[in-house]
This record gives C-alpha cells, sequence and structure tokens, in this order.
C-alpha cells in the first residue's frame, strides 16, 4: 500500500460485498475495519444466539472479503486493547493505519447516527457517510413520499415500490388483478396440519469459538445457545431461501398467521436474521419468490403476502423509523406505563400462548410476527405495558431485532404508542382470535369461553378493559365504532364485572426485576 488509505468501517448488520461503502473503493488503498464492541453487544442484553449469530457472520463475512483481496482490520471482543466502542475503535483504527479519510455506509439505527456524526471533529478527518443502497427506497426518497401526505399508509407505499421493481407486475397493472390478497392468508391451523422442520446449520469451527466466547462473556442473558442452528455464511443463507422456496412458499400464504404449539417456525422463511444482517439481498429474495409464482410452484397469494412483508412492511417501516425518530423512542400516546412482567423473561404463567412465545423465543431466538404482534404486543397493549420496556424487550430476544425494524413494529403496530401515525386502528383482540388462530388455548388453564371471573381468560375482559380506560382517545376511531357500541350496550353489571376482573387479573402482574433487558 503506497499511499496513506481510506478507512471502511463495515457494522455488524452490513455484511454485504456490494455494501455502498467499498463499492467505488479499490483494495489497495483501503483498509476494511470490523469491530466487535462490548457496548454494542450490551446496550440492551441482546440473546445470546442473536449475539452469536451476528460475531460468527462477521468473522465469516471477514474471510470472505480477505479472500476477494481486501485488507481487513478486525478487532475482536476479547481483545485485550479494544476499548468497547464503535467511536474509539475508529479512532483507534484512523491513527494505526494513518487513514486520509473515513467512508461508511450509513447505519440502520439512530444512536449509531449519531456516533458517526462526531467522528470527524474527532479524528480531524473527511467522514463521508453513503446511503444503504441495500434497500428499495433511499430515505430521501422516502421523506419526499410522506411530505404531502395526511395519512402515512404502508399500503400506498407498498404500491409504489411494486411500480418501481416491477415485482408481481403485469405491465401497469398487478399480477392477478389485486395488489393485496392478505384475505386469503389468515386461515387457523386444521388438525393435523404438519409443517416441515426447519432448516438448521450444524457449527462449525468459527461459530463453535464464538458460542464460547458468547457463552463466557454474556451468558446471563436471556436465551440459550445448546440449539444454535442460524447461518452465518453467504452460502448457507442461499440454502435456506432454496428449502423455504421448494417447502414452505407454496403453503406460507395460508397459514402464515397460525400458531401451534409443536411447530414454532410453521411455514416462515425464517430469512429476517440473513436480511437484515446482509447476508441475502431483499430484492433478490423477492425475484426468487416471484419466480415461484410465474413458473406455477407457488400461488399468487402466497408470493405476494411474502413479497409485500419485504418491500412493503420492511421498507416502510424503516423509512417511518428514520422520519418519526428520536420522538418515536419516547413516544407513549395511551399513557402506559406498567412495567413488563416477569413471565415475559422467564415464560412462568399459565397463560399457554405467552408460555409458548416467551419458550420458543428463549429456546430459538424468534417468534413469527403473529406471535409477536397478536400475543406479546396484544397483551402489552391490553394490558398498557410501557412502550419503552417493550420495546427494550423485542429488541433484546430476537435474532433479526435491530431498533429501526423492532420500534416502529412495537410503538407504532403494537402499542399504538404513535397515536395512529403507523396504524389506523390498535390491534387489539380478546381471547377469541388466538382461539381461531391457534391451538394455544386447549390445554391453557384458563378458560377462552369464559369472560370474566378467575378461570377466564385474560384476553377477554383485559380488550373490554383497554377500550374503557383509552375511550377519551379512541373512541372516535371509526375503526372502533363498532366494539364501541357493543361495550355500551352491555349491563351496567355487565360492564362493571368485565373491568373488576381486568383489575384483578393486572393486580396479579409481577414486575421484571431491574436488569433483564438494560444492566
Amino acid at each position: 500500500m503506497t499511499k496513506r488509505p481510506v478507512l471502511v468501517p463495515i457494522l455488524g448488520d452490513q455484511l454485504t460485498p456490494a455494501i455502498s461503502s467499498l463499492a467505488d473503493r479499490k483494495s489497495d488503498d483501503t483498509v476494511v475495519l470490523m469491530m466487535e464492541v462490548a457496548e454494542e453487544a450490551g446496550y440492551v442484553r441482546h440473546h445470546q444466539a442473536k449475539i452469536a449469530l451476528i460475531l460468527s457472520a462477521m468473522r465469516h463475512f471477514a474471510d470472505e472479503l480477505r479472500a476477494g483481496g481486501w485488507r481487513v482490520d478486525y478487532i475482536a471482543l476479547d481483545d485485550r486493547a479494544n476499548t468497547g466502542t464503535f467511536t474509539d475503535e475508529v479512532l483507534r483504527a484512523a491513527k494505526r493505519h494513518d487513514a486520509r479519510g473515513i467512508q461508511v455506509t450509513e447505519p440502520g439505527e439512530w444512536r449509531v447516527r449519531r456516533m458517526m456524526d462526531g467522528w470527524a471533529q474527532a479524528c480531524g478527518l473527511r467522514v463521508r457517510v453513503l446511503g444503504d443502497t441495500r434497500f428499495v427506497c433511499p430515505l430521501p426518497d422516502f421523506y419526499a413520499w410522506a411530505a404531502p401526505r395526511r395519512e402515512l399508509r404502508m399500503e400506498w407505499f407498498y404500491r409504489d415500490m411494486r411500480r418501481h421493481t416491477g415485482l408481481l407486475m403485469d405491465g401497469e397493472e398487478p399480477a392477478g388483478g389485486r395488489w393485496n390478497f392478505d384475505a386469503e392468508n389468515r386461515s387457523g391451523p386444521p388438525p393435523g396440519l404438519n409443517p416441515p422442520a426447519p432448516m438448521t446449520f450444524v457449527p462449525d469451527a468459527i461459530t463453535r469459538d464464538v458460542i464460547d466466547l458468547v457463552r463466557a462473556r454474556f451468558g446471563h442473558h436471556f436465551g440459550n445457545l445448546d440449539h444454535f442452528g442460524w447461518p452465518v455464511t453467504r452460502a448457507d443463507a442461499q440454502a435456506l431461501l432454496e428449502r423455504f422456496l421448494a417447502e414452505r412458499l407454496p403453503l406460507f400464504g395460508q397459514w402464515q398467521d397460525a400458531m401451534l404449539s409443536d411447530h414454532d417456525t410453521m411455514f416462515h422463511a425464517l430469512l429476517s436474521p440473513a436480511i437484515n444482517c446482509g447476508l441475502l439481498d431483499p430484492v433478490d429474495v423477492c425475484r426468487r419468490a416471484e419466480a415461484e409464482y410465474r413458473e406455477g410452484r407457488a400461488p399468487l397469494a402466497a408470493v405476494e403476502g411474502f413479497i409485500r412483508q419485504i418491500i412493503g412492511w420492511r421498507e416502510y417501516i424503516r423509512g417511518m423509523y428514520w422520519l418519526d425518530m428520536p420522538g418515536m423512542a419516547s413516544a407513549n400516546e395511551l399513557n402506559a406505563t406498567r412495567p413488563v412482567p416477569e413471565f415475559w423473561w422467564t415464560g412462568d404463567t399459565p397463560m399457554r400462548c405467552i408460555a409458548q412465545t416467551v419458550r420458543a423465543t428463549r429456546d430459538n431466538a424468534y417468534a413469527h410476527h403473529i406471535q409477536r404482534l397478536m400475543v406479546m404486543g396484544n397483551f402489552a397493549l391490553l394490558s398498557g405495558l410501557d412502550p419503552a420496556q417493550v420495546a427494550d424487550w423485542f429488541l433484546a430476544v430476537y435474532a433479526d431485532a435491530y431498533e429501526w425494524v423492532e420500534l416502529p413494529n412495537v410503538a407504532g403496530m403494537a402499542l399504538h404508542a404513535d397515536g395512529g401515525r403507523l396504524a389506523s386502528k390498535p390491534y387489539a383482540a380478546s381471547g377469541a382470535y388466538i382461539s381461531r388462530m391457534s391451538d394455544y388455548c386447549g390445554d391453557c388453564a384458563y378458560n377462552v369461553k369464559l369472560k370474566t371471573g378467575p378461570q377466564a381468560c385474560p384476553f377477554n375482559a383485559l380488550y373490554w378493559h383497554f377500550l374503557d380506560r383509552n375511550a377519551s382517545r379512541l373512541g372516535r376511531n371509526p375503526r372502533l365504532a363498532t366494539a364501541y357500541a357493543t361495550w355500551r350496550r352491555m349491563s351496567e353489571d355487565k360492564r362493571a364485572d368485565t373491568l373488576a376482573s381486568a383489575e384483578a387479573f393486572l393486580m396479579t402482574l409481577e414486575p421484571a426485576a431491574p436488569g433483564w433487558a438494560r444492566a
């Protein structure tokens, strides 16, 4: 290397060879900096498997870059000189390599962008922050889309993304003559439904070393590593995609909202951890799914639902995150202040739906979107749990969780903490929804058919309690008009019994001990 290099930091969710920070660089005057820092592993106490996934994927990606001719300066977590923070490691590397400048792809999270904004002054070098080209919609384009609109509904944004990418388009019209097949994708599980076992990967030597490191440093965090099997290389992630397309995609749509006790992952793709850390390109994944429809191997409803989650919902919530931060992190429109209960971490509750979801989350660092939204999120909404604590829980426990994707889903979609900016109504439901969409209720200690009393499913009374205590904020929402009309038609005694039943349950909630999510 004959001239002072440009330093290119690559973060743990930027594990893509075509990342924008490398796109215009040459290997002979570039140093790639990769950093395992304690600050990132511990700013919330991330699931042990999530930390292992990211560290192993980073180490494999560093080897991939080296094989491609890049010079990689890799700072391991247990390096004695490791300062434990992004900023300090960038400063150390800039001095170590006598860098003439720094080039980096914009981060996914607000707090990391604030760090980057201070790098130029801290090290006295020019810092060039480039857009993340792995997303379909650049942030300036999202801001331009949002600016003239009073209502920022995902459906309209999604249609623009379909037109922009050409995915599932027949000329100017959507394939099948409809944009959205969500109505076909809401079936509860029939008896005997038997989804295929999830594909897992045997840890190699790099991953085994990481697992040992995580157990030693973060063994007190939530979760376990006994059955770690996430893909940590691009080849493994591609193999997981192929398996999904062949075995799961054809039935994904119809059963995507269903839940079964013995099948944690149902027909879901399990690709989100690989997509979110950069091992798979989201548009390539969508094009592969579209090809399955075009070749007649998967129904349109399934493929459309899958693609909508990626180029619709994923892109939309990323835009909403950056549009509304930092205020989104403290939003609490419904004034919910109850602490997250202890059983969200232990799973020790007679509510079988929650016990099953927490168990799956602890074992796998994963639960699918209905378990997250309509079991854990719905419980948090109805019980009035503090949005900041709930967001910390979701960020800590899932392998695919980064604040940009987790916070809008929690604050906006699940908890209505943003006052309806993201979703037009709260996603509130009684126990009947969970009963219809799962087998959880059959062996539950509570009776989903009972509305009140100590044996009744808590969701039933909590639903009406939620509507009653938020009537001043939600009573005029047209999408809740029928529910409020039903509540008003109940006798005074029935309403009082319902509220008393909910209050009695809420009194049993023991708050989680400090330190589960944040030290």
